[in-house]
């Protein structure tokens, strides 16, 4: 029986590659000398540090620029607000990946809202969708890109 599993999830080595490389960027130009800003990427967590809230405006800039020539969907993205003490001013960017329960809800409503012969099961942060046409699950897959979630999908491990 046809399959595929829907997800939210991104290249975790190519984030390091691209928060190495918005690192490289920032000591390297002019605006940024001597103000000791940085990434630093732990888990799923990028904290920027900078002189002023100014700065790390033009960071998060060049951070999503380098994220989305590396393939990452910067809608995974969760912004905090910027926190300044003393000297200092960092922010707090969490990478999300998996789909939450809620979201997962809704989406199992929407494919059995449409009336096509699949069915769509909730299994952990992914949500999988069987049928037995292939064109159907193909048309499911249509619907789903066609709305607006606030994380970016992703349809793999297809199987006939």
């Amino acid at each position: 029986m046809p399959s595929f599993d829907i997800v939210s999830e991104y290249n975790s080595h190519e984030a390091h590659n691209a928060v190495d490389q918005a690192n490289r960027e920032v000591t390297t130009r002019f605006d940024f000398k001597g103000s000791g800003a940085t990434y630093e990427l732990k888990d799923n967590t990028v904290t920027m540090s900078a002189g002023s809230e100014f700065q790390l405006q033009q960071m998060l800039d060049i951070l999503q620029m380098k994220l989305t020539k590396r393939g990452i969907d910067i809608s995974c993205m969760e912004i905090n607000e910027p926190k300044t003490t003393g000297r200092t001013a960092q922010q707090i960017i969490e990478l999300k990946q998996g789909i939450e329960s809620l979201l997962a809800k809704k989406i199992v409503k929407l494919v059995k809202d449409k009336k096509l012969k699949v069915q769509a099961a909730i299994q952990g942060e992914k949500v999988r969708v069987t049928g037995n046409k292939r064109d159907d699950l193909q048309q499911v897959i249509q619907m789903l890109k066609a709305e607006n979630f606030e994380i970016p999908l992703q349809f793999n491990n297809f199987r006939d």
